[in-house]
């Protein structure tokens, strides 16, 4: 399985929702191939996508031991040529999988006219979108530094179940493949640190939209999507 390589510079003047795709590393590659096969199915109401995503939302929130009846539904031969059963790192990179593709199933549901996999659109990107007119809301950023300051995965992974049910009720779409690469390096001190500053770094970098539609211009080389090399937050 290949990465996906979409990484693009800044631009001044460039609309910030389009400057910059982070690169997909190994988990988060199977994950958005996963659900753009899903959510193609979903939106054109293919029973199996249907039945799929219903049974996956299920599981969202929880982490993958708590419901192994899903497993078969969200890993395949696919994930296993790429992570071998007996490999050490496979288990991290099962849990981080499976974590993405259940928040996605919730994000995605009743939501037969659009997708809410979106390529670059990252979590701090999108958490900002949920404060129209680019004041700050003091209880959602509470909320938000909480998911990324969680003393444990567990925690996390359940703050930010309530995060995309409120993206989901205000249609705001999110990178499902990004997420997952960093609900895997969040397994780690070190990771969940790097995941913490990029969440904050796309909420700061994050223009809301114009009057007329465009986005604000974005600082010269700054990411809008949580990209892996992200400054702190301040």
């Amino acid at each position: 399985m290949t990465t996906t390589s979409t990484s693009t510079p800044a631009r001044k003047g460039a609309a910030a929702n389009t400057a910059y795709v982070p690169d997909l590393r190994e988990v988060g590659t199977f994950v958005d191939e996963r659900v753009r096969a899903l959510q193609g199915g979903y939106l054109k109401d293919l029973s199996a996508a249907v039945s799929t995503l219903a049974k996956l939302r299920r599981g969202a929130g929880k982490p993958i031991e708590a419901v192994p009846e899903l497993v078969g539904l969200t890993l395949d031969h696919r994930f296993y040529e790429t992570f071998p059963v007996e490999a050490p790192r496979t288990e991290a990179a099962e849990a981080a999988a499976h974590e993405a593709l259940t928040l996605y199933a919730l994000h995605q549901q009743s939501k037969r006219e659009r997708g809410m996999h979106k390529r670059g659109s990252g979590l701090g990107g999108a958490v900002r979108r949920l404060m129209p007119g680019g004041d700050i809301d003091e209880p959602l950023r509470k909320r938000f530094v909480q998911a990324g300051s969680a003393a444990d995965h567990a925690t996390r992974l359940d703050r930010l179940r309530g995060i995309v049910s409120l993206l989901r009720t205000e249609d705001i779409p999110l990178d499902y493949g990004l997420l997952a690469d960093q609900l895997h390096d969040a397994r780690t001190p070190a990771g969940a640190a790097r995941v913490r500053r990029a969440w904050g770094r796309g909420f700061q970098a994050h223009r809301p939209e114009r009057a007329d539609g465009a986005a604000q211009d974005a600082e010269p080389g700054t990411p809008d999507g949580d990209g892996p090399d992200a400054a702190p937050e301040s």
